[in-house]
C-alpha cells in the first residue's frame, strides 16, 4: 500500500495510533479509514452544534425521519448526530406499539403530539410511515387503513412545513444479503440480541413483500415540498457522514 504524506501524518496522530494497534494484525489501510471516518465525523459533529445553536436563538423546528430496512443503520446515525448536541434541546422519538386509546384517535395524533417546540430539533427513529410499510407487510393495520394514510400523509407533511418547520425525510437502504449479515451479528452478540423482534425475524422472508410497499410510498409521498433522501447504508460509517452533511446542507445556520 503506498501512503502519501498526508495519510502518514493521520496515521501518526493519537486517533490514528488507537486504531493502527487495536488488533494483534496491524492493517494500515483499515486504521487508515477508520481515523479518516472519525475526524471527519468529528468535524461534521462540531458543525451540528453550531447549526443547533442557531436554531435555538432562533426558534426554529426540525423534524428528522429516519426510515428504512431492519437493522439498516438508523439508531447508529441518530446517536452519532446526537452525541454531542445539547440534550435539553432535541428528542429522540421511538414510539412503541399504540394504546388501546391510541389506535381509536386520528392516527398522525400520536404523531403531532411529538413534534419540536421552538428551538427544539426531533429524531424519529422510525415515523407514521410505519403505516406506509411495515403494518400493512405484517398485517398490522387493515387496507382501509392504509389507504387513508396514503391519501393523508402528504397534506399532514404539507401543514408540518407550513407551520415553520423543516422537515427532513431519511431512508437507509441496504441489500438483503447485508441485512442476513448484520442479523447474524445481532444474533450472536449477548449484548445485542434485545434488538431482534419478532418483526425482525420475518424481514428476510417478507423482502419483496415490503420492497413492494416500500416503492409505492416512494412514488406516492417524494413530494417537492417534502422528498426522500436516500442514504445507501451498506457501509454504516458511511451512511452517517451522508446524512449529517445533507442536514448542515439542507437548514441555514451561521
Amino acid at each position: 500500500m503506498n501512503i502519501s504524506k498526508g495519510d502518514l501524518d493521520i496515521i501518526n496522530t493519537k486517533i490514528g495510533h488507537r486504531y493502527l494497534f487495536a488488533e494483534e494484525r496491524v492493517d494500515v489501510e483499515r486504521a487508515l479509514r477508520q481515523t479518516k471516518y472519525e475526524l471527519k465525523l468529528r468535524d461534521l459533529q462540531a458543525e451540528l452544534i453550531k447549526l443547533q445553536t442557531h436554531i435555538i436563538e432562533t426558534n426554529q423546528k426540525i423534524v428528522i425521519l429516519f426510515e428504512g430496512r431492519d437493522a439498516a443503520g438508523k439508531g447508529g446515525a441518530i446517536r452519532r448526530m446526537t452525541s454531542y448536541i445539547n440534550p435539553r434541546f432535541y428528542r429522540t422519538v421511538a414510539l412503541p406499539k399504540p394504546t388501546a386509546e391510541e389506535e381509536g384517535q386520528w392516527y398522525f395524533q400520536r404523531y403531532v403530539n411529538k413534534l419540536p417546540q421552538p428551538g427544539e430539533i426531533v429524531f424519529f427513529d422510525r415515523s407514521w410511515y410505519n403505516r406506509a410499510v411495515v403494518e400493512p407487510v405484517n398485517g398490522f393495520c387493515s387496507e382501509r387503513d392504509y389507504k387513508i394514510f396514503m391519501g393523508q400523509v402528504n397534506e399532514f407533511e404539507k401543514m408540518i412545513i407550513e407551520s415553520d418547520t423543516y422537515l427532513i425525510k431519511f431512508y437507509f437502504s441496504i441489500t438483503k444479503k447485508e441485512q442476513a449479515k448484520r442479523f447474524a451479528e445481532i444474533q450472536k452478540s449477548p449484548l445485542k440480541k434485545w434488538k431482534m423482534s419478532a418483526v425482525d425475524r420475518k424481514a428476510q422472508e417478507l423482502w419483496d413483500v415490503y420492497t413492494r410497499y416500500k416503492k409505492e410510498m416512494f412514488l406516492k409521498t417524494n413530494t417537492k415540498r417534502a422528498p426522500w433522501v436516500i442514504i445507501e447504508a451498506n457501509r454504516k460509517t458511511a451512511a452517517r457522514i451522508k446524512a449529517i452533511e445533507h442536514v448542515l446542507q439542507t437548514i441555514p445556520y451561521s
